[in-house]
């Protein structure tokens, strides 16, 4: 999916929702468990309940690679599900040398046909590479997180002056377009949405943090928005694990309108 086509299914649903797949089995309702794919299942249902109100999914792969084999033929089918409108986002948070990046490249865009993958820029450039040769599709890179350790690293700063955050944005800068990568900021540091905008005015964010953790849609709005949106903002817990009852799909479906019917006024509003 480029760019343009992401924007249009924007504009469609008056939406920038990502909807997060974090399908924990632990949590699942336990009328689902006897079936003989119960993460596909619910995942199923949650697509089903949310895809009007949604741009994108992001499975976060640990949940599926737990789980062995069976996991990743879930993953398999929940990717195929998901509607062919709506981005797909892999949450793997990959990060290693070249050759062994684009194994990783070929696993979720060959073999799985992601549109996307969240990569760590630790590494550096030859890292990151390998995910860019493949056209069309998009690397989403990890720049400020909403974790409390991110200032272990992410805000040391440098001889410049810079925060490290700083130096990933304006590094990557010189490897791809903002038709190729986007750039994930965690939700709850919104004070700092701003600045990374300022730095880098034309890309997507991804913006996880919202909902169960605490970040304020508004503000990240207010921050983050530009003339294209310029946001997908993740929900994964607040949506998926509404209920954990046999509603479950009807209370993920309020949830996700609910986000919606704000995002829409947002977006009229800062866009």
């Amino acid at each position: 999916m480029n760019r343009q086509e992401l924007f249009e299914q924007i504009k469609k649903k008056n939406s920038y929702l990502c909807v997060g797949l974090d399908t924990d089995i632990e949590k699942l309702p336990k009328h689902l468990l006897s079936l003989p794919d119960p993460i596909f299942e619910f995942n199923k249902q949650i697509i089903d309940s949310t895809k009007e109100f949604a741009v994108a999914y992001k499975p976060n792969i640990a949940f599926y690679e737990a789980l062995g084999p069976a996991g990743w033929e879930s993953l398999r089918k929940t990717l195929d599900y998901i509607p062919k409108e709506c981005f797909t986002i892999a949450d793997a948070k990959r990060g290693d040398i070249g050759n062994t990046s684009a194994l990783y490249a070929r696993t979720y865009f060959q073999q799985m046909n992601f549109d996307s993958i969240t990569v760590a820029p630790y590494m550096g450039e030859d890292s990151v590479k390998p995910f860019l040769d493949f056209p069309g599709k998009w690397v989403i890179l990890l720049v400020h997180t909403s974790n409390p350790g991110s200032i272990d690293f992410q805000q040391i700063e440098t001889r410049d002056g810079r925060f490290v955050y700083e130096e990933v944005i304006f590094a990557s800068q010189r490897w791809t377009s903002a038709d190729r990568m986007m750039y994930v900021v965690g939700a709850t540091k919104a004070d700092k949405i701003g600045t990374i905008r300022a730095l880098a005015p034309d890309h997507f964010f991804l913006v996880p943090g919202v909902g169960a953790q605490g970040g304020d849609l508004e503000a990240v709005s207010k921050a983050g928005m530009n003339a294209e949106c310029g946001l997908l903002v993740n929900a994964s817990r607040s949506i998926i694990f509404a209920s954990s009852k046999e509603d479950f799909a009807e209370a993920a479906r309020k949830e996700a309108m609910k986000l919606k019917t704000e995002m829409s006024q947002l977006l009229h509003h800062y866009s």
